[in-house]
């Protein structure tokens, strides 16, 4: 049973019915009956995240209807927001935020499933696999000219999986936020349309 009546539709009308695949791995639009799996995840991982405090139910269902919602149906949406499947399994969820639209420029976001993340060479993988498919969908069918990712310090596999992905290092970023007490820096890298399409085999 879904968790709004009626069902909003689902599906931003920028990407038409965008689906980029790759063997049993999917990105398309966010559903709203993501929005429980989504929080919980975003729960568990709080310290990979500019998130302060737990996120609660009645919290974050507003936030997919007064927020994700109204998206949409936008020519150019604040954010565009993709789950990502594994045999039609959502396992994770991520895509483009901070929109500058006029620069055709977006900051990438990117949360696995929280069991997913504890096997590294697993989590490595998963996340080169959607954030290839994200640049088919950001430079592709968007034509935006750069995305990029802002990562913290704390974990260097995340970090690694991004520039092994085809994600360049343009800065660290001093002190950027706390975990366990501790500074930590963020690291900055970003990948150009003319490179993704360099790297696309003729």
């Amino acid at each position: 049973m879904s968790l709004f009546s009626p069902k909003p539709k689902s599906g931003y009308l920028v990407l038409g019915d965008f689906v980029a695949q790759f063997r049993d791995y999917k990105i398309s639009s966010i559903h709203m009956d993501d929005a429980l799996p989504i929080m919980n995840w975003r729960n568990e991982q709080i310290s990979a995240l500019r998130q302060n405090q737990p996120l609660v139910e009645g919290e974050q269902l507003r936030y997919f209807r007064n927020v994700v919602s109204p998206g949409f149906g936008k020519q150019k949406p604040e954010q565009i927001l993709l789950r990502f499947t594994h045999r039609d399994t959502l396992i994770g969820y991520g895509g483009l935020v901070h929109i500058d639209w006029p620069g055709r420029i977006g900051e990438v976001s990117f949360l696995l499933e929280t069991e997913r993340t504890k096997d590294m060479h697993n989590y490595g993988m998963e996340c080169s696999i959607f954030l290839q498919l994200l640049k088919k969908c950001a430079f592709e069918n968007l034509d935006f000219n750069k995305i990029f990712t802002e990562s913290y310090s704390h974990r260097p596999w995340h970090v690694m999986s991004i520039e092994a992905a085809g994600f360049r290092r343009e800065k660290v970023l001093p002190d950027q936020t706390t975990v366990d007490g501790k500074s930590v820096d963020a690291v900055v890298a970003s990948c150009l349309k003319e490179e993704y399409l360099k790297s696309i085999p003729d």
